[in-house]
């Protein structure tokens, strides 16, 4: 057992595991209500994927490892869902990547944001940005909109995991190489990005890592998992998966 009193041999631990996650990110302070409804979404997703990493998302973690590790400038971008599911994995992902760590909200307040860099810190970052807001993502009327100018406003690639759809596509307008992590293959996230990764952010994120090192001082692989990713094949598979049709 982990941070919750189910057995890992119950059939649901993973699903049942994340949901206290999030709810304990709620009484944190660092996860919205709106953030249960959006777990619940993804999580029925999951289901209908078999809760497995299929293996288009598999090569889509990869070639995202490898934009991350090619890129001037990579930004982890993190919500309230991220920070309570995936803190200490987003901070290794970063430590692997030598990607920096953003703070990102839709409902912002400084509160939250202090909360979620303090909890970041607590997972081993060092340094969090998000918090200066000194930039801003032309198009958005929200407060998504607001970035540090050299964090995400600099970055030539983003990971922007269980983003809204209006952002990604402000930062696809930006010019920007969007990795997204969203369980929905018909989302405007996933259908934006450079890398849609249709997959549980609980697996993905330590996937990438993984692949990250593996690719870590090879420039030559790195560029092949670029090359051989296609985008759309990816999210023609994940919607046949979750549709119960077959897998390649």
């Amino acid at each position: 057992m982990t941070d919750v009193d189910v057995p890992e041999s119950h059939p649901r631990y993973e699903s049942l595991l994340t949901r206290h996650r999030i709810e304990a990110g709620v009484e944190k302070g660092i996860t919205s209500k709106q953030g249960l409804i959006a777990q619940g979404r993804g999580e029925a997703y999951d289901y209908l994927l078999g809760e497995r990493t299929i293996p288009t998302a598999d090569a889509a973690a990869r070639a995202a490892a490898a934009h991350l590790l090619r890129a001037d400038h990579a930004v982890l971008s993190i919500n309230g869902n991220v920070a309570a599911l995936v803190p200490g994995e987003m901070v290794e992902l970063a430590e692997a990547t030598g990607a920096d760590l953003e703070v990102n909200l839709f409902n912002r307040t400084e509160a939250r944001m202090e909360a979620i860099a303090d909890h970041l810190r607590e997972h081993g970052a060092e340094d969090v940005k998000g918090l200066t807001a000194d930039g801003r993502i032309s198009g958005l009327d929200h407060e998504r909109a607001k970035v540090d100018a050299d964090g995400i406003g600099d970055a030539d690639v983003v990971l922007v995991p269980l983003e809204d759809g209006d952002r990604a596509e402000a930062l696809a307008e930006m010019g920007k190489t969007e990795l997204v992590v969203d369980l929905n293959p018909l989302s405007r996230s996933a259908q934006t990005a450079t890398v849609p990764i249709v997959d549980n952010i609980i697996r993905a994120i330590p996937n990438v890592t993984e692949h990250a090192r593996d690719l870590e001082g090879d420039p030559e692989a790195q560029q092949q998992a670029i090359d051989e990713f296609d985008a759309e094949a990816a999210l023609d598979a994940a919607e046949r998966a979750i549709r119960g049709g077959d897998i390649e």
